[in-house]
């Protein structure tokens, strides 16, 4: 926005897509065609969702005209970009808007898999939820089939329902070509050339639940029987104390099989 503080409002919005596309911290929306943005069968339902909803409409397709105060311009101008994301989100997924996505997709305008075995294969932006402010844009790798977070905070930033949670489903699906192969390669933790023994990984587990469940009977206020960190022991024998779930509540059993 600052790109137009010496224009005039003519001029500003004679030209917001494309300032707006070219904002930094924009780069994973496309431009929607007006055609799209003026046929209001493709904005249904958008009214209620959008404050200010006929003054941001205009705002988007450059035909804003109002005469208003700093404050509320800037209020229109937010609305404006929220209705931008929310229309956006439908446009992508038309094909369209799925070549445009596309064309930016194979240029890696929305990053890279930042996982080593994955050979920085291009990502997708897709959101966790359809519904606005809950949560925001993440990055989808269809290499390793997990999602990211962007590095940017400028894009991590953007709702994720401004692209929704199948656009980077349905892009495969119409462009089956597309679908990588499935990451084979896994990280083997080696120790001087040796795999780490899988009996090794295992009692890191087991001591990790133990250290668990230790704390939860402190917290709970019940002597554990586990050494302490010092040598010493708790009240109880680590023979005679076991815990076991019982609908949901924790129980003490002694060695013997009794239920204290």
């Amino acid at each position: 926005m600052e790109d137009y503080v010496s224009e005039s409002d003519s001029d500003y919005t004679s030209y917001w897509r494309d300032w707006f596309i070219s904002s930094r911290g924009n780069e994973y929306f496309c431009e929607i065609d007006e055609d799209y943005l003026t046929d209001r069968f493709n904005l249904t339902g958008l009214n209620t969702e959008v404050q200010y909803y006929q003054y941001a409409l205009d705002l988007v397709t450059d035909v804003f005209d109002l005469d208003c105060e700093d404050d509320m311009r800037e209020t229109i101008e937010k609305s404006a970009r929220h209705l931008y994301g929310l229309v956006h989100a439908r446009y992508i997924v038309t094909t369209r808007g799925l070549a445009k996505m596309l064309d930016k997709y194979k240029k890696a305008d929305f990053g890279k898999c930042p996982r080593v075995m994955c050979h920085s294969h291009p990502l997708l932006p897709m959101g966790l939820s359809d519904v606005p402010n809950v949560k925001p844009v993440k990055l989808y790798c269809a290499r390793c089939e997990d999602i990211y977070n962007p590095k940017s905070s400028r894009h991590a930033s953007i709702d994720g329902a401004y692209f929704g949670t199948s656009f980077h489903n349905i892009i495969f699906q119409v462009y089956p070509a597309l679908i990588p192969p499935k990451s084979a390669e896994r990280y083997v933790p080696r120790v001087y050339g040796f795999k780490v023994h899988a009996a090794a990984a295992l009692v890191r587990w087991q001591g990790s639940r133990r250290e668990d469940m230790r704390r939860r009977l402190r917290r709970l206020q019940v002597d554990t029987g586990f050494r302490a960190d010092d040598g010493e022991e708790d009240d109880l024998e680590d023979d005679e104390v076991e815990v076991e779930d019982v609908g949901g509540r924790l129980v003490l059993a002694s060695g013997a099989g009794g239920v204290r």
